[in-house]
């Protein structure tokens, strides 16, 4: 089964928008379409994103703590694995990039420029509405 990692911004565009793309994407999941691979580093972030000010009056708190519950339970929980540099550009995004290719996942899901601009074979780097149009085909 695929397997793919989502960045924070594709949870966070969930929660703003429940009828888009990014939406589609956490539901293409939830219904077993594909397999999400997460890590601490990646569910502490959604968290902390989620509780910043000019986000925390538009997401609700308790949607928030049932989605990452679900995550936790449901997607695979990879270990950390140790830093390295891929995103010149924006290093913070650097652990999305090790999580993927340390558990062999096929792609990243994201709609951050930086890591879009990447050009790697494997995992390939989608953005929302291009996974899930290579998860239907």
């Amino acid at each position: 089964m695929l397997q793919a990692v989502l960045d924070v911004n594709v949870f966070i565009s969930a929660f703003l928008s429940p009828q888009g793309t990014p939406a589609a994407v956490v539901e293409a999941w939830r219904n077993g379409r594909f397999d999400l691979i997460v890590s601490p580093t990646l569910v502490r972030e959604l968290e902390d994103v989620s509780v910043r000010p000019h986000l925390a009056d538009r997401i609700d708190r308790s949607d928030l703590i049932l989605a990452v519950a679900d995550i936790r339970r449901n997607a695979t929980l990879v270990e950390d694995p140790p830093p390295a540099r891929h995103v010149q550009s924006d290093p913070d995004d650097d652990y999305l990039v090790v999580l993927a290719l340390a558990s062999g996942a096929h792609a990243i899901v994201t709609g951050d420029t930086a890591l879009l601009a990447l050009e790697l074979d494997r995992p390939r780097i989608l953005t929302p509405r291009d996974f899930l149009t290579a998860i239907d085909a």
